[in-house]
């Protein structure tokens, strides 16, 4: 269902690989509510994925880009106004990318370079984001940009590794930067924490399918898919949330307030039965 927040704006939507992104996503509900939009990824991706086909659906254009070089963020944004007549209403980031994770390397035995690459391609990206459109002012006054964020960035995940320092940084970000932005031209830069979601990027956490199990049973409302996201997502760019900045929204169906929930319980004493003697006490050693 359409409610037209978006009726007249423009966006760029950067991430979208597939029908299992949640740029992808957010793309096509973006369109639904009254947008038009650019989309961009890497000449890479562009290539590998099924964007095309999002573009052809949506009557969008792609303006492929490396989100680490601001020569190709800077083309991005002076093509879309172009392509779109005017200042961006919104941006998306949702782009993170691990090659020490890819790799299989734990926290206490990073590749160095590789950490560099996480942190540049998840992170400082979305500086180098928003400092280009910020100098080349286009960003509409009353804009919103958000970026995709994990829990991780404050609590440990094991086999997250450092992709929780990048998610980290991403969040350090957007406080920093939506203080100048939301001064200067009333841009709101928020991040939202989404729950474990199945897409080509988090399906290469280790252990990802327990990661999302747990986070399922232990969330009142269960995980935040996809499309939920991309809902959330629609409103914050919209004329509703114009005085929200420099926050962390946490979309994960309560899963970051609770400590134990009866369905995790459940699980973990079913676990802990053949530890157990015969009068259901547990056996230690």
């Amino acid at each position: 269902m359409s409610y037209n927040l978006l009726k007249g704006k423009k966006g760029v939507i950067f991430g979208a690989l597939n029908e299992h992104s949640i740029a992808w996503k957010v793309a096509e509900r973006a369109v639904e509510e009254g947008a038009t939009i650019t989309l961009s990824n890497t000449p890479m991706a562009v290539r590998m994925g099924t964007v095309n086909n999002l573009a052809e659906k949506l009557h969008c254009e792609i303006i492929p880009a490396d989100a680490t070089s601001v020569e190709d963020l800077e083309n991005v944004f002076k093509r879309s106004m172009e392509v779109l007549g005017g200042q961006i209403d919104f941006v998306l980031h949702s782009i993170g990318m691990s090659p020490n994770v890819r790799k299989r390397r734990t926290y206490d035995d990073l590749d160095y370079k590789m950490l560099d690459t996480t942190l540049d391609i998840s992170a400082v990206s979305f500086h180098k984001m928003i400092q280009s459109a910020k100098k080349l002012n286009a960003i509409a006054d009353g804009g919103s940009i958000l970026a995709l964020t994990y829990v991780a960035a404050q609590r440990t995940f094991f086999g997250y590794n450092d992709m929780a320092d990048a998610k980290a940084l991403l969040e350090s970000i957007a406080r920093s930067f939506g203080y100048i932005y939301g001064r200067e031209h009333n841009v709101r830069i928020n991040t939202i924490s989404q729950s474990p979601t199945m897409t080509t990027a988090g399906s290469g956490v280790k252990g990802m399918d327990r990661l999302f199990d747990f986070a399922n049973r232990m969330s009142p409302l269960g995980n935040a898919d996809a499309a939920d996201c991309a809902d959330y997502c629609i409103v914050m760019f919209s004329d509703l949330t114009r005085k929200v900045t420099m926050q962390n929204l946490y979309h994960d169906g309560g899963f970051s307030n609770v400590g134990m929930s009866l369905r995790a319980m459940t699980t973990y004493e079913k676990g802990l039965e053949e530890f157990m003697d015969e009068d259901g006490n547990i056996i230690y050693g």
